[in-house]
């Protein structure tokens, strides 16, 4: 153990985070929040905000649904829809920028609207993950508006291998449901109904009924 943590890469100060003992720059200007006044919100997106605000006692923990509100209503978090949720919210646009480029699932540049997300992880790659992500790919590589890629993991190993698809999870795929799966995406069709995990049969009877 001692030998391996001689290896470790450190900085100054035998840290292991660079710029940590950097005092912070007092001569920048502050962050400033927009001016909810000035600064113009699609109404549809400002109440989208507000609803999110109201479920939660303090307002950061708004930021998540915040972000996703404008990734909708733009298709990625842009700089705008970023600096419109933060007049909102009444936090900067850096705060949360921060949370956005931390997350995997928001989009930092403007790309398909039509998300398809394949599992990759070690439940779904056993069971023919890599290769339903390559058919995908091959069906779905030059169709408009459409962005597919693997994705870590995305917490539904009963159905692997599965995919996110608009937020909805489908599973188990096929490599012979695939061109089925690509049209139903590109046309914005329900995606697999009898596959979907939402549609799967509960033994809760009170689930069942919902």
């Amino acid at each position: 153990m001692a030998d391996a943590q001689r290896h470790v890469a450190r900085f100054t100060n035998d840290s292991r985070i660079p710029g940590w003992d950097r005092a912070a720059d007092l001569t920048k200007e502050p962050a400033v929040v927009p001016d909810a006044a000035t600064t113009e919100v699609p109404a549809e997106l400002r109440a989208a905000i507000e609803d999110a605000v109201r479920r939660f006692p303090v307002g950061d923990s708004a930021f998540i649904p915040a972000l996703y509100a404008v990734q909708e209503q733009y298709g990625w978090c842009s700089p705008e829809g970023i600096e419109q949720a933060a007049s909102v919210l009444a936090r900067t646009p850096a705060a949360l920028t921060a949370v956005a480029t931390f997350y995997d699932m928001f989009r930092m540049e403007p790309l398909g609207r039509k998300t398809v997300y394949v599992c990759t992880n070690i439940s779904c790659s056993l069971c023919g993950a890599d290769e339903l992500l390559e058919a995908l790919e091959a069906e779905l590589g030059e169709a408009p508006d459409v962005h597919i890629r693997g994705f870590e993991c995305l917490g539904a190993c009963d159905i692997a291998p599965m995919a996110s698809v608009n937020g909805i999870y489908v599973g188990p795929i096929g490599l012979d449901q695939v061109p089925e799966l690509a049209r139903q995406i590109v046309a914005g069709d329900d995606p697999l109904p009898a596959k979907q995990l939402i549609k799967r049969p509960c033994a809760d009877p009170k689930v069942a009924e919902k």
